[in-house]
Order: structure tokens, then sequence, then C-alpha cells
């Protein structure tokens, strides 16, 4: 039995060493000036490196390739193939190279997918993986506060140890946040332990002025624990206290809130999403073939003339169209009608927030169609939304018979 138990405690590690190698390699390359220069060759070495070594080690914990079906797996095989369609079609070293890091980062999704279960083991995984680099993060304030507060973002945080940019460090706060809070009102984790992760995380949320990330975290909390409501009394109490606070928010804060989500911008730039609008209509105003419109232009950084896209439908329209639109749907449209269907529980609850923050999220930041931290929140809401996988049944042929003493077989009438 300790065999059996040490065997199932070293797989776990190991899954989970896997799954903090699937986010160093989404953590990206391009960011804020660091502390100390990292050239970005050595950070693309590093982040390429983690997934090549993510694959090897989930290959070797599942070397028979035993694998679950899982209909979010297979949209993101399907969307390989406008991937690989456009990619070939432009010919760029680049865009073919960015299509083989996206086969093995879902091939890796693939070998996990023997360990969802529909528990909240990856939530965990996920959580603890995110505060880490929360970790270096505050680090990097404590440290260098001038660069971790540059003028450059207008003060925003960013990233002085490693080249995270406010909205990337919003995000992983955002969604570290929400989780913990369900695990708290799940009881699966005490309030203690709770406040260790809560605490800190909704400093670095407040001081990267990320709205994105706010609204969202905001939103699909509530998604997720009116889920909760007629189940869980714990669900109820927090709704009413919530509900309760952003009312008196709303009424004596108002002020201090407009100017924090103003950033001290004017009204036209904010009304433009920050610049983000004008993008948008050069993208759609491009003329393309039919063949780019079906299956975009190739993989490429997420960016239409020099400007960052910043919008995970039209980053997928654009790199591969209408096809690659159609199955990122179809991801979404699945998963969320799936977690509709579940009975209330725990897991539900943690399925819906991520499933509602990524699709929020989708409009103001890009993703859905590459390898990033969005399609792990995705597979961590697959891993929610998975049936336990039934125990097979022990063959007969293997039961031994349980021999009768001859004593026994005697009648006890004479």
């Amino acid at each position: 039995m300790r065999s059996a138990d040490t065997h199932t405690d070293h797989t776990s590690k190991i899954v989970g060493t896997v799954w903090g190698l699937l986010v160093l390699n989404t953590l990206g390359s391009a960011g804020a000036r660091t502390i100390v220069p990292l050239p970005r060759s050595l950070i693309q070495m590093v982040t390429m490196g983690s997934l090549v070594a993510a694959f090897a080690l989930a290959l070797l914990v599942n070397p028979r390739v035993r694998v679950r079906a899982s209909a979010y797996v297979f949209l993101l095989t399907l969307l390989l193939v406008p991937s690989l369609i456009s990619s070939v079609g432009q010919g760029a070293v680049g865009a073919l190279f960015r299509c083989a890091r996206l086969a093995l980062f879902i091939g890796t999704l693939w070998l996990l997918s023997r360990w969802w279960d529909g528990g909240t083991t990856f939530v965990r995984h996920h959580i603890r993986m995110y505060f880490a680099v929360l970790g270096s993060v505050a680090a990097g304030l404590v440290v260098s506060p001038g660069a971790a507060l540059p003028e450059l973002y207008g003060g925003r945080l960013v990233g002085a140890l490693w080249p995270l940019t406010p909205p990337q460090i919003g995000q992983y706060a955002a969604v570290i946040i929400g989780l913990t809070v369900l695990l708290l009102l799940g009881r699966r984790t005490d309030r203690r332990s709770a406040a260790v992760v809560i605490v800190p995380s909704l400093v670095l949320l407040a001081l990267t002025h990320t709205r994105t990330a706010t609204l969202g975290l905001i939103i699909a909390l509530v998604l997720a624990i009116t889920s909760l409501v007629l189940t869980s009394a714990a669900a109820r109490r927090l709704f009413s206290w919530a509900v309760l606070s952003a009312a008196v928010a709303a009424v004596g804060f108002s002020s201090a809130l407009q100017a924090w989500f103003l950033r001290g911008q004017s009204q036209e730039n904010f009304a433009s999403l920050t610049g983000r609008a004008k993008v948008w209509h050069a993208l759609l105003a491009a003329p393309r073939t039919t063949t780019e419109q079906l299956f975009g232009t190739g993989l490429g950084d997420k960016s239409f003339g020099g400007l960052p896209i910043d919008n995970s439908w039209l980053a997928v329209y654009n790199e591969q169209g209408v096809t690659g639109i159609a199955l990122v749907a179809a991801i979404i449209i699945v998963l969320g009608g799936v977690a509709l269907l579940r009975p209330p529980s725990l897991s539900r609850a943690c399925a819906i927030f991520l499933i509602s923050y990524c699709a929020i999220a989708s409009y103001t930041e890009a993703g859905l169609g590459d390898a990033s931290p969005y399609l792990l929140h995705l597979a961590v809401a697959a891993s929610l939304l998975a049936t336990p996988a039934a125990a097979a049944p022990l063959p007969t042929s293997h039961i031994p018979r349980q021999r009768v003493p001859r004593w026994a077989q005697r009648s006890e009438v004479t």
C-alpha cells in the first residue's frame, strides 16, 4: 500500500511540474525592462525549453500515451489545421515555428488529460504556479520600486525581474483570487491560507490598474458564486455581502473609482479603448484574399501594422481566419454548455469562473488562438468538467475461490 501511495505522490509531483513548465512557457518574452537586462533570445530559449521539457516529462509519466476523450483538446487540435494551412501558404519560418510550438503545447495537454477527473487538483497547480509568478513581481517591487512602477507604463506595476506587462500581472492575480475565493467557499482551504493568496494578489492587481482583469474578476466571480447560491449557505452570505459592498462603494467612492478606471486618460482615449479601436478598424478594412479570409495569414505575434491587436477574436481572424473563429467559438460554447448542464458543485463553479473570465477578457486581450495562459485557464476548466473515470471491474477469473473445510460441508442435521 505504501508503495502505491508513494508512486501516486511521485506522479502527482511530476504532473504539477509539467503544469508549472507550461505556465513558464506562456509567460512570453516581451514586456517591461527588467532590473538585470535579459536578452530576448535567452528568454525565448528558456520558455521554449520549458515546453520541450514539459512534453518530455508528460511522456515520461504517461509512456503508454493513455489519454481521455476531451472535446476541448480535440477542438484545439482542429485549430492546428487552419494554422498550418495559412502558415505554410505564407512560407514564413516564424509562423511555422509557432505552429510547432502550438502542436507541442496541445500534445502535452493530451498527455495530461489522463489525470482530468473533475477534481480540483489542477486548480491547486494553477494557483501555486501563478502565485509563484506573482511572488517574483512582488520581489521586484521590493528590490526596485522605480523599475517595477516605471513612468513608461504610467506608474503601473510591471515585472522587474521577469518582463511582465501590467495586463499579464492583472490577469494572473485576478484568476488566482477568484479560484481561491471559490475554494474557500467550498471549504477546500482554510481562511488563513486563502488570505495569504488573496490579500497580496489584490494589492498587485490594484497596482496594475488593469480594468479588464478587474471587471473580469468581478463579473466571473459573481456568475460562479451565483451557481452555488442554491446549494451553499456560505455562497449566499458572500453574495449578499458583495451586493451590499458594491452599493456602498458605488455611492461613497464613485469619484475615486472613476479616477482609477480612467488612469488619467481623456474621455476620448478611454472611449477608443486606449487606441485599440483604431487598430481593429484598420485590420477589418484591410483587403484579404479568399484563402486569407478562411484560414488567415499565419500565426504571428498578435499585431497588425506593428501595433498589438489586443482582441482574441480579431487576432484569430487575422491569423487563422473565419475557420479559426468558428473553432474558438465552439470551444467557449462547448465548455460553457457542459458547465451549465452539470449539477451545482465546486468544480462547476470554478469552471464557470474560468470560462467567463476568458470570454470577458477576450474583448481586450489576445490569446485564445495560440499557446497562452488563456488556453491553460480553459484547460483547467476542461479538467474540472471531466467525469471521473469509472473503476474497471475485476475479472472473475482473478477472484480466488474460497476453500471450504470438509467439516463445514457436513450438514448439522443428522
